[in-house]
């Protein structure tokens, strides 16, 4: 396999993109200039260096001015501890917060579950989430599961709640799911912040 190949394959791995889009990427790299490239390498060495994860929600964060393991939304006292919103990725939670609609914490999921799927608890963070909910059981009050609105984001909705029925209905906290100010088959990720207002206002 030679280098071009090599990279394809690399650029295939990131969501949405197959073999024909990885591989105009690669030709579009080749088709700039050397220091085009230096800049690119620069800036995906210089992003592992300035970026962690969170170690309570899993979010990752610019640590430049940060020197704490928690990122700015779960070291934030002012935001709302009573409310848990539990999504499948960082672009999610991004979304969610430019809406200015939810004001509560959140927990990256880590991806949404196949409807068909022996090895779950390796692909979800469903033992990290178990734990956040026991840690935090003093002011939890409701769990919001926001995922895509397409069988495998329902899947995991049903998987989740069965998952964390006996630690909620021990402590008393709420589960709810976005309500259908979604369409069906809407991800998350492209709502725009009338929609997920609706949404969240109409969970149940």
């Amino acid at each position: 396999m030679d280098t071009i190949d090599k990279l394809t394959e690399f650029f295939k791995e990131f969501p949405g993109i197959g073999e024909r889009q990885a591989r105009r990427f690669v030709y579009f790299l080749m088709s700039r200039n050397g220091t085009y490239a230096d800049n690119f390498s620069q800036l995906v060495l210089d992003l592992k260096k300035e970026v962690a994860q969170c170690k309570n929600c899993f979010r990752f964060f610019l640590i430049k001015n940060n020197k704490n393991s928690l990122c700015d939304i779960c070291s934030d006292e002012n935001v709302d501890s009573s409310t848990l919103m539990v999504v499948e990725k960082d672009s999610d939670l991004e979304s969610v917060r430019k809406s200015r609609v939810y004001h509560g914490k959140y927990f990256i999921l880590g991806g949404l579950v196949p409807v068909v799927e022996k090895t779950t608890k390796s692909r979800v963070r469903i033992e990290e989430l178990k734990k956040k909910i026991k840690n935090d059981e003093k002011v939890l009050k409701e769990i919001i599961l926001a995922f895509s609105l397409n069988p495998q984001g329902d899947h995991t909705d049903q998987y989740v709640r069965e998952q964390l029925r006996e630690i909620t209905d021990k402590l008393g906290i709420k589960i709810s799911s976005l309500g259908r100010g979604l369409s069906t088959g809407t991800e998350l990720e492209y709502s725009d912040n009338a929609t997920l207002s609706n949404a969240l206002k109409n969970r149940q």
